[in-house]
């Protein structure tokens, strides 16, 4: 009894101290966790209606996500984020894709929206790490930029031809005509008909 207690405080104190030697590799996963635990909460919280005014937090060169929708630049309103959400939802539940729609105003320090939605969908680890199946539509309407990035797994359906021609033939008409709304919902839904 006496050696098995002596045996569990010393495991306690390697941690201990393996966390504070190498914080990065201890801490960070729970750290990760905790953040994945908050937004899930926070989504069954507000399901009916997203808010944008939710305090957010960053992770290095990247806002906190929000959930699905994460309208950063407050161009979308509480219901069309809300239908947004469910639109992705439903489609999530029948399958093990994962989507991701973002707005920002800016992409600093990036000077690419290419390299900033590539780095922004791993960072946040959109789509199943084993399947690489995430799908990410990231827009600034203050930078007039728009960039759909997909996974390896994605890519085998949602190819750059495709995601090129979904912008040009179907998000950016609206999103003239100043209905970026419109735009998402509509390049959303040709998305996930071409990924069936």
């Amino acid at each position: 009894m006496k050696k098995a207690l002596i045996i569990v405080s010393s495991i306690g104190i390697l941690y201990v101290f393996t966390a504070f030697i190498f914080p990065k590799f201890i801490a960070a996963p729970f750290a990760a966790y905790n953040s994945k635990k908050v937004w899930t909460e926070y989504e069954k919280e507000h399901s009916e209606s997203k808010t944008t005014e939710f305090v957010l937090d960053s992770i290095g060169n990247f806002p906190f996500p929000i959930g699905s929708v994460s309208d950063y630049e407050k161009v979308l309103n509480e219901s069309q984020i809300s239908h947004l959400t469910k639109i992705i939802s439903e489609y999530e539940q029948k399958t093990t894709r994962e989507i991701a729609i973002v707005t920002v105003s800016s992409i600093e320090p990036y000077e690419s929206i290419a390299d900033y939605s590539t780095d922004l969908a791993n960072e946040w680890g959109i789509g199943n790490p084993e399947s690489d199946n995430g799908l990410l539509i990231l827009f600034s309407k203050n930078l007039r930029e728009i960039r759909i990035s997909t996974g390896l797994g994605t890519e085998k359906k949602l190819t750059d031809e495709t995601c090129k021609n979904v912008i040009d033939k179907t998000i950016i008409p609206e999103f003239k005509n100043g209905d970026y709304y419109k735009g998402i919902e509509k390049g959303l839904n040709e998305l996930i008909k071409f990924w069936e």
